[in-house]
């Protein structure tokens, strides 16, 4: 059962492809393509040659950030991981423990009104659990220096946090990988500055092979790009907790864009989970995409199928719930079994600076669009 499935801890990427060996770039790394049950395997560089003219790729635009600060509650020391940044001014946050190893292991949150010691004399403060599912996040209010609260005529608790960042704060890393990386490790040649200021707590790692190479080749090949944004918050594989609600972007160019590929010949293949989400969530039930921003808590399981989504190319990562549901939506559970048992079985490498998954309809005489999942 895939569910079940534990990847070796050396098959864990600790360092970016292109940190392996001289003369190597982002796009070293693997690619195991699925059409349907049937899987084969290629470089990362011959994608181009796997898509045709007409095919379209959804990428996420959003920006990571630097979303890990070093704090105290009292004397203890913790680590303050930036999520999201509601409506309000208040960011949702995990506080974990230092492992004495440069990363971090979960903690109880809370309680309500614990205080957290920031750099440059910020305080965070604790309010209430994101959802009443879990104790992990919670939301905080941030205040300026000298405990004040910020100034309503000033620049905004949400610009006080994104200075913190920018001046403290490092991106979140996980205990599989080697060593801290610098901000730019884990940006993707699509990652543009949002208008806000705003981002991704974590990486849209499918993305992160890609080059100005590469995407001039796919390009001139005649493949399209359709860009969305989602800025999506801290991984909940240690709660396996569905996600919570992220804000997301469908300009109208790329609903139009999206529309006009899937009436036509040509498949369309979200780039990352998190492009899927985005999408989908600007989706109708009659299969129109149209322009949309704001909040999604969309949830993609197979019940309720993908309804533009022709493909999906994601990393490989432990398949918990919300990420099987999806993958599953996309392409049944026969080919997703299939598939993570030949990216062990090969010796793929996994997580966010690992190799890649391109998952592709069969090709057969029944290709076109339906409202559900057609596999």
């Amino acid at each position: 059962m895939t569910t079940a499935l534990r990847v070796p801890e050396e098959l864990s990427a600790r360092v970016p492809a292109e940190q392996r060996g001289q003369g190597l770039d982002r796009d070293a790394v693997r690619l195991l393509v699925s059409r349907g049950t049937e899987v084969s395997h290629h470089g990362f560089a011959e994608l181009p040659g796997l898509l045709r003219a007409g095919d379209l790729l959804i990428v996420n635009t959003s920006p990571t950030l630097a979303a890990a600060v070093d704090g105290r509650i009292g004397h203890a020391r913790v680590v303050v991981h930036f999520s999201t940044r509601g409506d309000d001014g208040r960011w949702a946050v995990e506080v974990r423990d230092p492992d004495g190893r440069g990363t971090t292991r979960a903690r109880a949150g809370g309680p309500a009104g614990t205080e957290v010691c920031l750099p440059g004399d910020v305080r965070l403060v604790l309010e209430e659990p994101l959802t009443g599912r879990s104790p992990r996040l919670w939301w905080g209010r941030v205040s300026e220096p000298g405990g004040r609260a910020p100034d309503p005529g000033g620049p905004g608790p949400e610009a006080d946090v994104l200075g913190l960042l920018g001046r403290h704060g490092r991106p979140i890393r996980y205990s599989y990988t080697e060593r801290d990386q610098p901000l730019s490790t884990y940006q993707t040649v699509f990652a543009l500055p949002s208008a806000d200021g705003t981002g991704s707590a974590e990486m849209p790692s499918a993305a992160r092979p890609f080059t100005a190479r590469l995407v001039a080749a796919l390009v001139s090949r005649g493949v399209q790009f359709a860009p969305v944004t989602l800025h999506t918050g801290v991984a909940s594989a240690e709660a396996h907790e569905p996600p919570y609600p992220e804000r997301f972007a469908v300009p109208e160019t790329s609903a139009r864009l999206i529309n006009a590929a899937g009436a036509g010949d040509g498949r369309v293949v979200a780039v990352g989970t998190t492009a899927v989400r985005a999408v989908e969530s600007a989706t109708g039930a009659d299969g129109v995409v149209r322009a949309a921003e704001g909040w999604t808590d969309l949830v993609v399981t197979p019940e309720r199928g993908v309804r533009v989504v022709d493909g999906l190319l994601t990393g490989l990562h432990e398949p918990e719930a919300s990420h099987l549901l999806m993958l599953e939506a996309v392409a049944g559970r026969a080919a997703i079994d299939r598939g993570y048992d030949a990216a062990l079985r090969g010796r793929y490498l996994w997580h966010e600076f690992g190799d890649v998954h391109l998952i592709l309809p069969e090709e057969g005489p029944h290709t076109e669009h339906c409202s559900s999942n057609c596999w």
